[in-house]
């Protein structure tokens, strides 16, 4: 296996023996020999192969029991593939369980030299970093008392902050940055950058969308053991949420399409996407690590709808009950527009058709950037004030105002649609991902600022149930 990726995880499969009874597991090694098996055989990971190149950011998200926690095990060393072949180049810095590796009796000093040792450093450079460890993990005189009194934010701070001081080639996340306060988590995301920047190879599972999206060029979604696609992390998100969200008769249908057009395409996201839909010009041909920006040959600044400015990234979920129709953006004289002008008022609506009776509706939106970063987002049900009862046959017009202060670039608007069901199920009833799409063009005058937003003015929402008598909404600031 060639040494151009820092992990190549080929074919890679992984069983675990499952006894129903604990006297079963002392049978199988008494009569083994007699061909009778004591065990079920549980097949945890399937054929995997996954390459990662040097300096790569790759998250691998799906549901719990997938087999995420086994691969990156089985990269780290701490647990041995059935089957296949796993080879790594570099010192690895794995965060793979709350306080792994750290005795509980020891002192946080003693179990610093102690991770260090495990790192593969030697006294005297645990001893050189040792205030960086200490200033980093901020517990101040904790550090010299047993591990067993720490809190669990206290582990995770000690154990990350010696990982990242161990200049690890590859780092390996497992969850593990769920814990702690804001800031610290603040902390280790710029870490990671830090040594991203300088070339370290990062492996990241989380459960949380924008994290992954934020963090990582590449992600893969793994689900029952086996790889069901690898591509851009936006794309493979989206097609994790909604395999998530997916009713569960129709979820088989799901992954199986999914398996099949990875396979197909050998593990290689593919196809038109988002980034072709808003004229994008691409810096590097691979799809899965591809770079891009927008065209700012037109710099008109007039509001309009361009016909041809159109998300190909949408993506719908099952209807449980809903659909959502029509999502668009209107101007404060209600014409439709995807051109947009900072500093003016804006509608973003859609329709919701109700085909079953549910419970405590509520309707919904988020802004996010090219990339899948969520910008802002809100809700009908302010202060919880759902809708108690819709019955089967209604249509909502939805609507959510906000002003407009985003920066030149392209924005896509979510839908959805939140409720529960006569049958006592909850969720969404129906959700659209990347449902409509805008453009803040770029102007000279403001390339002086950076980023998505620029101090937008509170936004609010209303909803009015359509051919009413009486219209019957809610509206709030």
């Amino acid at each position: 296996m060639s040494s151009d990726y820092a992990i190549n995880v080929s074919a890679v499969g992984k069983s675990f023996r499952m006894y129903d009874r604990p006297h079963h597991r002392l049978f199988q090694g008494l009569f083994a020999g007699e061909g009778k098996k004591w065990y079920r055989e549980f097949q945890a990971l399937q054929d995997v192969n996954l390459q990662v190149t040097h300096g790569e950011t790759v998250g691998i998200v799906g549901k719990n029991g997938s087999g995420k926690s086994t691969l990156l095990q089985i990269i780290c060393g701490t647990l041995q593939a059935s089957y296949g072949d796993v080879l790594v180049h570099g010192r690895v810095a794995a965060l793979l369980e709350l306080g792994a590796g750290f005795n509980p009796e020891f002192t946080g000093r003693e179990n610093v030299y102690l991770n260090g040792a495990v790192l593969g450093l030697t006294r005297r450079e645990v001893s050189d970093r040792f205030d960086s460890i200490a200033h980093f993990a901020d517990i101040g005189e904790f550090i010299e008392q047993p591990v067993k009194t720490y809190s669990s934010g206290m582990y995770i701070r000690l154990a990350f902050a010696v990982a990242i001081n161990s200049d690890p080639k590859i780092l390996v996340v497992d969850e593990a940055l769920s814990v702690g306060d804001e800031a610290f988590q603040r902390k280790c995301f710029g870490r990671i950058e830090e040594l991203k920047a300088n070339g370290c190879t990062v492996l990241f599972v989380s459960h949380s969308a924008g994290t992954i999206v934020q963090l990582c060029d590449r992600a893969v979604l793994l689900d029952e053991g086996r790889i069901l696609m690898t591509g851009r992390p936006k794309d493979v998100v989206a097609a994790y949420q909604r395999l998530l969200y997916a009713p569960a008769e129709r979820r088989a249908d799901m992954r199986r399409q999914l398996l099949e057009r990875n396979e197909s395409k050998g593990n290689v996201a593919a196809g038109r996407t988002d980034l072709d839909a808003v004229n994008l010009n691409a810096v590097n041909d691979d799809p899965t690590v591809r770079r891009a920006r927008i065209s700012v040959n037109d710099v008109s600044l007039a509001e309009r709808y361009d016909a041809e400015l159109k998300p190909a990234s949408t993506v719908h979920y099952a209807e449980n009950g809903a659909r959502i129709s029509e999502p668009h953006i209107v101007n404060a004289a209600g014409k439709r527009v995807n051109i947009l002008v900072p500093g003016q008022l804006y509608s973003y609506r859609y329709t919701v058709e109700f085909d079953k009776p549910a419970f405590q509706v509520s309707f919904g939106m988020m802004i996010k950037s090219l990339t899948g970063v969520e910008l802002f987002g809100m809700s009908s049900h302010a202060d919880g004030e759902f809708i108690s009862q819709v019955e089967a046959g209604r249509v909502f017009a939805i609507e959510f105002r906000f002003m407009s202060r985003f920066l030149p670039g392209a924005y896509f608007m979510n839908a959805g649609c939140n409720g529960r069901l006569e049958n006592g199920s909850a969720g969404f009833l129906h959700r659209i991902v990347d449902a409509d799409i805008f453009k803040i063009e770029q102007k000279a005058t403001n390339r002086s600022k950076a980023g998505f937003y620029d101090l937008a003015a509170e936004p609010s929402c209303q909803f009015v149930e359509q051919g009413a008598a009486t219209d019957v909404g809610v509206g709030f600031n």
